[in-house]
């Protein structure tokens, strides 16, 4: 911006908090060139000032797990992360993705991200020019592309293997020698130009639409290993690993991955999910972790700050009855006609008397009465276990089928139920509260761009600043521990290192936050995918803006013309003469 002011931006007065867990202060901010120039009693001009009086100031949010890979090509917006304050969004996790694919290999690449991440095929098709075969030739279409926030990238395992072995990929056989030397070769290139590392899988869940394991599912050490020599090839980058969460004993696998990463010196990021009830897996892994940290290596857990669920409707992938042939002779009506058809009795009689096919193996939880909840406005996601189908079914003395029949047609059908999968141990979520606080778990598995009908959970910053610092009873986070979990933390595990704080020289990525304000909504449904396809979406007050490279993207939550969003090609390095 060239003017005749000495600054770009003056954020005036507002309570700094630096996102490395220092006490909140009253501060100026100034941001010159894309960076924070001075942080402190700033004098002088600029072209655009911001009182902040009252209001917090943070560094910007980074979002270490998200599926964009689609989104970043069709979309300018990167919503529902930017509406949340996030400003960087990393992308290819759990090794799916888009690149590198030869033009044959498209439709396998659509079945693997509409089973895996609930994108239907036809937004894939619609949206993605398929301009690219190669990672490289990916990330230059993403570069070439605007948007509001910056987005980096996993190389991700699944379409390089299919890349490399072809059918022998997606059939899961081993890759022989030829096959390792190729991977390796191709990682190393994705990281020269800026992958930030590799992502993987091996979740039973994680399944193409066609039903198949994908392609990454059954790859052993050496594939493993040859991928991780790549990344050192060209410098090295962080392995993030998906085990297999529903698996009784998950350790072999993931030990797998922790010694590839001691054997080459790489940091694993990998996700970590608090079952509901049963033996604690969690500390087994954790144990694990600490073990691997002790011997010098650098391993994280990625936590969800809630619960890791689903949201069902009648609007939506999935509702208590979506598998019942009976049901399924209404699905393809209208809402307002398929609402009218199930309150006829004798439609509603025939439905609760009919039983499930075979479907989505996530379907299952469809009918996990007890852990089933009514998502009202505002949204609770720590719910009482009195507001649960099944106790509400048993107050009324009906079934609990019942109880959902008639709860999803609430709200003219546009009710929505959240099933709590994971995290919500013994009813709440006071485990995921011990667990926030450790040094070798960070924040993660928000999932935009991703389960476009399933989840809606990019917008767990807001609910980390509002229930985690502001509502919850007990076990609530300063806000200079909330703020440092969504900033630092994050961009130290990515090796983003030039973001995340709030100090001379960092990259200008900053939310003005307004806490007495700030309120999550419920999920809505919107039609603004490629192709008018459906997606969640949910939005939030209270940020009065959210600033990306120095440029305000939002005010008030209504997004301006700004796009400053770019590709970060690679790690980061810290700014010389940072203070």
């Amino acid at each position: 911006m060239t003017t005749d002011a000495d600054f770009d931006l003056i954020i005036r007065n507002g309570t700094v908090v630096d996102g490395l867990g220092a006490p909140p202060r009253t501060a100026d901010v100034a941001v010159r060139n894309g960076v924070i120039a001075e942080v402190g009693t700033v004098s002088g001009t600029a072209a655009r000032e911001v009182d902040a009086t009252g209001l917090l100031v943070t560094p910007g949010f980074v979002d270490l797990h998200t599926h964009y890979d689609g989104q970043a090509i069709w979309s300018e917006r990167l919503t529902p992360s930017s509406a949340h304050g996030v400003t960087t969004a990393v992308m290819g996790n759990c090794g799916v993705g888009f690149a590198p694919c030869r033009p044959q290999d498209h439709e396998v690449l659509v079945d693997v991200m509409a089973g895996v991440e609930d994108i239907p095929g036809v937004v894939m098709v619609d949206g993605l020019p398929w301009t690219w075969e190669t990672f490289p030739e990916f990330l230059d279409a993403l570069d070439a592309r605007r948007r509001d926030i910056d987005v980096a990238a996993f190389l991700p395992h699944s379409p390089l293997r299919v890349y490399v072995m072809g059918q022998r990929g997606v059939d899961l056989e081993p890759a022989a020698p030829e096959d390792l030397a190729l991977m390796r070769k191709l990682a190393a290139e994705a990281v020269q130009v800026g992958a930030l590392g590799f992502a993987t899988s091996r979740f039973t869940i994680h399944k193409s639409e066609s039903g198949r394991p994908i392609p990454s599912y059954d790859a052993g050490y050496a594939e493993i290993e040859a991928i991780a020599r790549g990344l050192d090839d060209a410098g090295g980058g962080l392995i993030q690993f998906v085990p297999d969460l529903v698996a009784g004993d998950y350790q072999p696998v993931l030990q797998t991955v922790f010694d590839v990463a001691a054997d080459v010196g790489l940091p694993v990021t990998f996700t970590l999910a608090i079952g509901n009830a049963g033996p604690p897996f969690f500390l087994d892994a954790l144990t694990m972790v600490e073990k691997a940290n002790a011997d010098g290596g650098d391993i994280t857990a990625q936590i969800f700050p809630r619960p890791i669920g689903l949201v069902l409707g009648l609007e939506l992938s999935g509702n208590p009855f979506v598998l019942y042939p009976s049901y399924q002779e209404i699905a393809d009506l209208p809402l307002d006609q398929r609402v009218d058809e199930m309150r006829k009795p004798e439609v509603r009689q025939r439905i609760l008397s009919d039983a499930p096919g075979e479907g989505h193996p996530l379907m299952f939880a469809a009918q996990l009465w007890d852990f089933m909840f009514p998502l009202g406005e505002p949204p609770n996601y720590e719910p009482d276990p009195a507001d649960s189908i099944g106790a509400r079914a048993r107050a009324r003395g009906v079934s609990p089928l019942e109880e959902a029949y008639d709860r999803v047609l609430d709200d003219d059908g546009r009710a929505m139920l959240l099933v709590t999968l994971a995290n919500y141990r013994d009813n709440s979520l006071d485990t995921v509260a011990e667990l926030i606080r450790r040094d070798d778990v960070v924040l993660g598995l928000g999932d935009g761009g991703a389960h476009y009908g399933m989840i809606c959970d990019a917008s767990f910053p807001t609910y980390m600043l509002t229930h985690w610092v502001r509502d919850r009873a007990s076990g609530r986070l300063s806000i200079a521990e909330a703020v440092r979990e969504l900033t630092s933390v994050p961009a130290r595990v990515a090796g983003l290192h030039d973001r995340g704080r709030i100090a001379k020289g960092y990259k200008a990525d900053l939310n003005v936050i307004d806490a007495d304000r700030l309120t999550l909504h419920r999920p809505v449904v919107a039609h603004d995918l490629p192709a008018g396809g459906r997606r969640l979406d949910q939005t939030a007050d209270g940020y009065v803006a959210t600033i990306v490279s120095g440029e305000i993207i939002a005010e008030n939550g209504v997004p301006t013309p700004a796009r400053p969003g770019k590709l970060v090609r690679g790690r980061q390095p810290e700014p010389e003469g940072a203070a």
